[in-house]
C-alpha cells in the first residue's frame, strides 16, 4: 500500500467558459467536482496504474463530505481520512475555451486545532508500518505547524518507510532538513529554496541540504534529477499543449509508482514525465488516457547515467 498525505484535502470545482474576461459576467457551459488536493490527485493516478493506496488528512463540513462521497467512487483509493470541525477548502479553476488558459482560485483550508493535530499523528503512526512508501503533498491548512513535514518525515525513516515530499516554501526548507528520500520541487519552488536560478546547481544544492535524491521539475523540458546513483535529464517526445493542471501530481505518482517496483532511475523518469505528458493532453483536467501514456512512455528521452552525482 502507498500511503498519500494531504493535509489540505480541497474539493475541486471546474468552470469551462468560452472566453474569460475581467469585469465580465459569464455564462458557464460546463462545471464538474472532484476529491482534490496533491496528495488525493497522487492516489487517483497510483490507483489507475493498479497500486492500492490509502489517502490521509483532514475533511470537515459539507465539502469534507462530498470529497469523501467522491472518493468513495474511485476504484483502488481507501479513504482514512480524519473528521475535523473546520469545512474543507474549495479550489476553483476557470478554463478559457478560447485560449486553453486555466485561472486558479485557492482557499486557505481549514484552522486545524491542536488536538486534531495531535489525532493526526497518531492516526499517521498506525498507518505507517502498512506502507511500502509515502506521500507528503501540497500545502498546510492554518494551525498546522510550518515543520509539520519534517516531524512526518522522521517518523517514517524511524519507521523504515521511503518518503517523498512534494511542497514549497518553509514546508519544504524544513522538510529537506529532515533528510527525505525524494523531493520534487518545480523550478520556481528550487530556486525559493536555493536561492539559484541554475536548475544543475539547485538540485546540487537541495541535495547538500538533506534530501537523498532530487527530481526537479522543468516544465515542457521535463525532469532533472540528482541521485546517490548518478544524474539524469528526461524530456517528453515534444511540447505538450493542453491544460497543464494535475501534471506534476502526475510525475510523483510515476515517480512513487517506480520505487516501490524498484525500477532503474531512468524508467523510474520515463514512467513520471510520460504520465505528466499524458495528463497535460487529457480533456478533463487532472485525468490521463492509458494508451497515450503507453505510447509517450516510449517516446521519453532519458540521458545521463551512474555516475557520481
Amino acid at each position: 500500500m502507498i500511503l498519500t498525505v494531504t493535509l489540505n484535502t480541497a474539493l475541486d470545482i471546474t468552470y469551462r467558459v468560452g472566453a474569460l474576461r475581467p469585469h465580465a459576467s459569464h455564462r458557464v457551459s460546463d462545471v464538474t467536482e472532484r476529491p482534490g488536493g496533491k496528495g488525493v490527485n497522487v492516489a487517483r493516478v497510483l490507483a489507475a496504474l493498479g497500486h492500492a493506496t490509502t489517502v490521509t488528512g483532514f475533511a470537515g463540513g459539507a465539502t469534507g463530505r462530498a470529497v469523501r462521497e467522491r472518493l468513495a467512487g474511485v476504484p483502488g483509493v481507501r479513504d482514512a481520512l480524519l473528521t475535523i470541525t473546520g469545512p474543507t477548502r474549495r479550489t476553483i479553476a476557470v478554463v478559457d475555451e478560447l485560449t486553453g488558459d486555466t485561472t486558479q482560485l485557492n482557499e486557505p483550508g481549514p484552522q486545524i486545532s491542536p488536538a486534531e493535530w495531535a489525532a493526526f499523528l497518531d492516526h499517521y503512526e498506525e498507518l505507517l508500518p502498512g506502507a511500502s512508501a509515502v506521500a507528503l503533498c501540497g500545502s498546510l491548512p492554518p494551525g498546522v505547524p510550518v515543520g509539520a513535514y519534517a516531524g512526518l518525515i522522521k517518523s517514517a525513516r524511524s519507521a523504515g518507510v521511503p518518503v517523498l515530499l512534494d511542497t514549497s516554501g518553509e514546508p519544504l526548507r524544513r522538510g529537506v532538513a529532515a533528510r527525505p528520500d525524494l523531493v520534487k520541487p518545480n523550478a520556481a519552488e528550487l530556486a525559493e529554496l536555493t536561492g539559484s536560478h541554475d536548475p544543475l546547481r539547485a538540485t546540487q544544492d537541495a541535495r547538500r541540504r538533506g534530501a537523498r535524491t532530487v527530481v526537479a521539475s522543468l516544465g515542457t523540458q521535463g525532469l532533472l534529477a540528482l541521485t546517490p546513483e548518478g544524474r539524469w535529464r528526461a524530456t517528453p517526445p515534444s511540447r505538450e499543449h493542453g491544460n497543464p493542471t494535475g501534471a506534476g501530481d502526475s510525475a510523483v505518482a510515476g515517480l512513487l509508482s517506480g520505487l516501490v517496483a524498484q525500477l532503474p532511475w531512468p524508467d523510474r523518469l520515463a514512467r513520471a514525465v510520460a504520465l505528466s505528458a499524458a495528463t497535460v493532453r487529457a480533456p478533463t483536467a487532472g485525468e490521463f488516457d492509458g494508451p497515450t501514456y503507453e505510447k509517450l512512455l516510449g517516446q521519453v528521452t532519458v540521458t545521463g547515467g551512474t555516475t557520481a552525482a
